[in-house]
Formats: structure tokens, C-alpha cells, sequence
């Protein structure tokens, strides 16, 4: 270890580690506004400079080696002048609508602006004017609130390894864009949302859908249902007040009711209709000699990276829809049926973790004979906002139970919102039904944790069957470099878009840190320890769906409505 002294005290470093990290863990809050944990430091925003005792000019602690005997000084009247100069200059080309803005309370330069003081305007000119770009069915651009920290820029290259968008001109003419700065849509985006994740202002947003959701809600023509994925229960507490991994599964229920839905299922039900139908095909492709490595097809951003960047992959692909997708089939088939109810009157929403899930509900391949699957998807903090709206409390309420038949899941279902938690659920299955015996530990620590690549060697039958688990886009390419190279002892691959899978979605709470993230990724594997009810193909709600309206799994029925296919598409680059 190494020893600094940081404002007159005493401070262990880790040698080579950057300034920043230090004082972090040292417990010591120095604003920044480009800096990414895990990825190399660029030093562009300059707000975390600080004195080091020998050095002429302020410097930028993230980019800022320590050494041993360093003397630091974090907030001297320097560079409390140098930080509020930046955030003055920066303020004076942003637009003045903070009260109309989404990230007003959650913005990074309203809340530096407040802690150092700025009150008046400094610098004034003629600001910058930018279109809105909201070509985008998932992600809204608007570039006159960007402030050029670069942060969304290098998500997308380094993170998701997709480049849709990127720094052009020079000087006062800098902006982030997309190539030949044409509209989202038709640029490689994937409609992830991590880029909205990781922006300090509301530069990049969701294309909200609660609008559309209150008018249905409000119509007495309309018979409005809703389901909410599985990690949307350990994240959405945070918007309330409730410390990062708290389950309130159910008051998000009674929240929901008190909104006016007539039915709250749970997607957890579906995710284990989603791991019958996979596990049934990675056995029936194993057992005939179907394209392998089959890769799961539950995350929307990486189904359209693949359709862009590896249409070669594309037969590898299962052809399952995914949990959102399927429920969405099973309410406006087997309940509207149930409940003799005109499907075109259901308007179905579903809460997710994920942007890209409203890219998902307008390909075409996911209604039928002009009726969708899924009318509106609304991200964790789009229903936030709602139930704050209409005065309700999560800390406040008291705990309902979703309704039947899509209310009972398996704790793996609920295993899907951890990077992989389907791959796991999906061997606990496919092990009983090869075997027709249970998997002697259901947990499977290799597959378990924050590491964007995880694999593993599964005996079943006598198989060693290969499995390999990725979050984030780029190491998803990696792999599939290793494929297209040669490697075969893969049968089976998860990949989740976001890292750390859908409790880091570009549509959940923004503003958390990693031990926020690992809280809500450890929730669920608390509920997963705890469950009653442990695998898929236990789920008697799952057995009974099947046994009076689907038939079998991979059955005609089933394929029809609860499976899809992909298809090739063009890039602009």
C-alpha cells in the first residue's frame, strides 16, 4: 500500500491506482461528470481537479496516478472556483427549462449548480440550437442539453461495442451525434438505453408511453392489464426511498391497482413459459443435430445487434419470443378467451427494465392479424413517475398479491433479471427433461455474479454440455469472433444486453452505483434461495396452461404463438 496525505490526513493507496479511486473509497465526494467506473480515464470534464502539493496547474484526480508522499488538497478555494467556472460555462449554453425537464432532481449539472453555489449567470451569448431527435421509438435525443462529457459516446463503443453515435466537429461546433447526423433510427443503435443511463443531464430520455397508458386507463372501452418483468420489483423501491435490493413485489402490485389496471401479472410467470419452450429446443436441437450454439433470444438489443452485426448467427437464435412477448400473446389468447373478452378491447402494457422493449413491441412479427401482442411499454421510471403522480407511496402500502392466472412463477423465473439467472433456470430444466430427475444443486455459482462472461460445463446424460453466459455487447462479439474462428464446445449461450443483465437496464432508477447494482442482483438470488418453488417446469400455473390450451411444449399450438423468427438488417455506418 501506499500512503498519501489528502487534506491534512493520512490516506492508504493502492499503488498505480488513480487519485479518484483513492479518495472514493477513502470516503471523500469529488464531483465528476465523465468519469465511468471500469473503463479508462479521459480527464474531459476537469471537475474532479484537485491541488496536488508540486504540481503548477489543478489536476484531474480520475486521470491522476497517486505516488508515495503525495500532498492533496480536494476543496481549496482553487479548485472550488475552478469547478463552479466549469459549471457556469457549461450552464451558459444549456437550456433554462429545468422545471420541464425529466431529469429535473436527478440531473448531475443541476445538482453540481446547487452544491457549489451558482446562482446568477456569468456568461452569456447566443446558445447553440439542435433539432429533437425523436425518430427513435425507444430513445429521444436532444442535443442542446448535452454538455459533451463523452460518457454515452464510449458506452456504446466500449461497453455495447455498437458505435451509433459519436463526437463531430471541433471547438465551439462539437457535437455527439449519429453518422451523417441522420435520426436514431436508422443509425446502428440497438435501442439499449444504456447511453440514457450513464448521461448527467436529460440529453438522452425514453420515449415516454404514459400518456398513451392514462387515456387507455381513463377509457371505459378499454380493459387495461399490465405485467412487470422480474427485476423491476428489487429496483423500483429506489425511486421511493427504499435502500438498492429491497423486493416490494407486492405493493408495486396494490400500486398498481390503485392506477386503475385491472389485472397485475407477473412476467416471472412467463419467464418460466419462456424456459419451457428453450429448454424443450436446446434439448430437441442437441438430441437432432440443430444449429448449435443456440443463443437465448429474451433481450431485444441483442436480437437486433445480431440481426445487424451477425446475420450469420441468426439460425442459432432461439425462436422463442421472449417473457415479455409471450405474455403479451397469452393474455390477449388464452385469458381474453378465458374471460370472454374481445382481444382488440385489451390494452396490455408491460413495466420493464429495458428500453429496447419498446423498440421490441413495433417489429411486425409480434402482433397478430393487426392486434400486438404489447400496446405500451413503460420503463421502471416511467410507472415511478405515475405512481408518484397519483400520490402513492411503495414505503407506504400494504402488500396484494398479482392476479391468476399469470401470478404464479417459479424462483427462477425471477432469476431472469440477473446475467445468468435464464441460463441457469434453463439447465434446471433441460436436466429434468433429459434425465427426468432433478439437478442434485440448482444453484450454479459459475453462472452467478456481475462478470461480463461466465462459462461453464454442464454433465446431463452423459452430455457435457458447454455454457457460456455474456453481458454487454462487446463481450458478446467476442465470443461470437470465437465461434466464427472455430470453437465448438459451446451448446448453449446466454447474453444479456445490459451489463449485469436487466437490474442495470437502461430504463431502471438512474443515478446507482455498482454496490447498488449487486444489491438488486443478490435480491433475487435471495429469492431464489428462498423460494418454495424452484424450477420452471414446477410451476403448476405453467402444467395447467398447458394442459388446456398449449398442448405441449414446441407443440403446434405453442410455436404459433409463443415463438417468432429474425431477420437481417441494414446498418448505416
Amino acid at each position: 500500500m501506499t500512503t498519501i496525505e489528502v487534506n491534512g490526513k493520512q490516506v492508504e493507496a493502492k499503488p498505480g491506482e488513480m487519485l479518484l479511486t483513492t479518495l472514493n473509497r477513502a470516503g471523500i465526494k469529488v464531483p465528476t461528470l465523465c468519469n465511468l467506473e471500469d473503463l479508462f480515464p479521459t480527464g474531459a470534464c476537469r471537475m474532479c481537479v484537485v491541488e496536488v502539493e508540486g504540481q503548477r496547474n489543478l489536476v484531474p484526480s480520475c486521470a491522476f496516478p497517486v505516488a508515495e508522499g503525495m500532498k492533496v488538497k480536494t476543496h481549496s478555494d482553487r479548485t472550488l472556483r475552478a469547478r463552479k467556472t466549469i459549471i457556469e460555462l457549461l450552464l451558459s449554453n444549456h437550456p433554462d427549462d429545468c422545471l420541464y425537464c425529466v431529469r429535473s432532481g436527478s440531473c448531475e449539472l443541476q445538482t453540481l449548480a446547487q452544491e457549489l453555489g451558482v446562482r446568477q449567470r456569468r456568461y452569456a451569448g447566443r446558445k447553440s440550437s439542435y433539432k429533437l431527435d425523436l425518430s427513435n421509438p425507444s430513445i429521444v435525443r436532444d442535443p442542446e442539453k448535452c454538455i459533451l462529457c463523452g460518457k454515452c459516446v464510449r458506452v456504446c463503443e466500449e461497453v455495447q461495442g455498437v458505435c451509433a453515435i459519436d463526437f463531430a466537429g471541433r471547438g465551439s461546433k462539437a457535437t455527439v451525434c449519429t453518422a451523417f447526423d441522420e435520426g436514431l433510427n436508422v443509425s446502428s443503435c440497438i435501442n439499449c438505453g444504456q447511453c440514457i443511463r450513464v448521461c448527467p443531464t436529460g440529453a438522452l430520455r425514453e420515449q415516454s408511453s404514459a400518456k398513451q397508458v392514462m387515456s387507455a386507463l381513463h377509457d371505459p372501452q378499454k380493459i387495461a392489464v399490465i405485467q412487470h418483468a422480474p427485476s423491476v420489483s428489487v429496483t423500483i423501491g429506489e425511486e421511493f426511498g427504499i435502500k438498492p435490493g429491497v423486493d416490494v413485489a407486492g405493493v408495486l402490485t396494490a400500486a398498481l391497482r390503485r392506477l386503475g389496471f385491472k389485472r397485475v401479472f407477473d412476467t416471472s410467470y412467463s419467464a418460466d413459459l419462456t424456459i419451457m419452450e428453450e429448454a424443450s429446443e436446446l434439448v430437441h436441437r442437441v438430441k437432432t443435430g440443430g444449429v448449435l450454439p443456440m443463443m437465448t433470444s429474451c433481450s431485444p438489443g441483442w436480437i437486433k445487434f445480431v440481426e445487424q452485426y451477425y446475420p450469420d448467427f441468426i439460425d442459432n437464435l432461439s425462436t422463442c419470443k421472449s417473457p415479455q412477448q409471450m405474455l403479451g400473446a397469452m393474455i390477449k389468447s388464452y385469458f381474453a378467451r378465458k374471460e370472454n373478452l374481445d382481444p382488440s378491447k385489451i390494452y396490455s402494457v408491460a413495466i420493464m427494465p429495458c428500453t429496447a422493449k419498446k423498440f421490441e413491441i413495433t417489429r411486425p412479427e409480434m402482433s397478430e392479424h393487426g392486434v400486438s401482442d404489447i400496446d405500451a411499454v413503460l420503463t421502471t421510471r416511467e410507472i415511478a413517475r405515475m405512481i408518484r403522480q397519483h400520490g402513492l407511496d411503495l414505503s407506504n402500502m400494504e402488500p396484494e398479491e398479482p392476479d391468476l392466472p399469470f401470478g404464479e412463477r417459479s424462483t427462477a423465473g425471477k432469476l431472469f433479471g440477473a446475467t445468468g439467472g435464464v441460463m441457469e433456470a434453463a439447465v434446471r430444466t433441460a436436466y429434468h427433461m433429459l434425465t427426468g430427475e432433478e439437478l442434485g444443486e440448482l444453484k450454479i455459482q459459475a453462472l452467478r455474479g456481475f462478470k461480463g462472461r461466465k462459462e461453464a460445463t454442464v454433465e446431463i446424460a452423459g452430455i457435457n454440455v458447454g455454457v457460456a453466459v455474456v453481458s454487454g455487447l462487446a463481450n458478446a462479439r467476442a465470443l461470437l469472433e470465437e465461434i466464427k474462428a472455430g470453437r465448438k464446445d459451446i451448446h448453449f449461450i446466454e447474453v444479456m444486453t445490459c451489463p449485469g443483465g436487466c437490474v442495470n437496464g437502461g430504463g431502471q432508477p438512474l443515478c446507482a452505483n455498482m454496490e447498488s447494482i449487486k444489491a438488486r442482483m443478490q435480491a433475487l438470488y435471495n429469492i431464489d434461495r428462498d423460494g418454495p418453488i424452484r424450477t420452471s417446469h414446477s410451476n403448476s400455473a405453467v402444467q395447467q396452461l398447458y394442459k388446456e390450451f398449449l398442448g405441449e411444449p414446441l407443440g403446434e399450438k405453442s410455436h404459433h404463438l409463443l415463438h417468432t423468427h429474425y431477420a437481417k438488417r441494414e446498418v448505416v455506418l
